[in-house]
């Protein structure tokens, strides 16, 4: 079981420790500019820093689903692969975010498209498993060598 879900895992690991990285930011901001929890509120270059953390965070848990239906209905290479594009673009959203609002725009956009193939893949293969499973239909047995 396991040597089909370890490059799931791996993707999963390396997606914590950025998140973490991007939780430190805040930290390092909040330290730079004096303030103080609970305030969110500051210098824009804390504001866009702060942003672009809470907004990977609210991504996080939808990429970590994906990831792992995709992987293990469809096919673990190609989600794992996906994984680390959408970490990735993460990664550039948040540096970009934190250089002026603006430059987040195309890593947004980036990573959001591969949501939605994370989120293709993942139906295609739960499709997939329903039919073969509960229908006795194998739709890759249908389709022409």
């Amino acid at each position: 079981m396991l040597d089909q879900i370890h490059w799931l895992a791996a993707v999963t690991i390396l997606g914590v420790l950025e998140q973490a990285y991007f939780f430190l930011q805040v930290i390092y901001a909040r330290r730079l500019f004096g303030i103080s929890p609970p305030k969110i509120s500051g210098p824009p270059e804390f504001e866009r820093i702060f942003r672009a953390q809470v907004n990977s965070s609210e991504y996080f848990p939808i990429f970590l689903a994906l990831l792992w239906q995709a992987g293990l209905f469809f096919h673990q290479g190609l989600a794992a692969a996906l994984g680390l594009l959408y970490l990735c673009g993460r990664y550039c959203y948040f540096m970009g975010y934190k250089a002026a609002s603006s430059e987040r725009l195309a890593p947004m956009y980036f990573s959001a498209g591969v949501l939605w193939i994370l989120i293709a893949v993942s139906a295609l293969g739960i499709l997939h498993f329903f039919l073969s499973h509960y229908m006795g239909l194998n739709v890759l047995q249908l389709l022409p060598a």
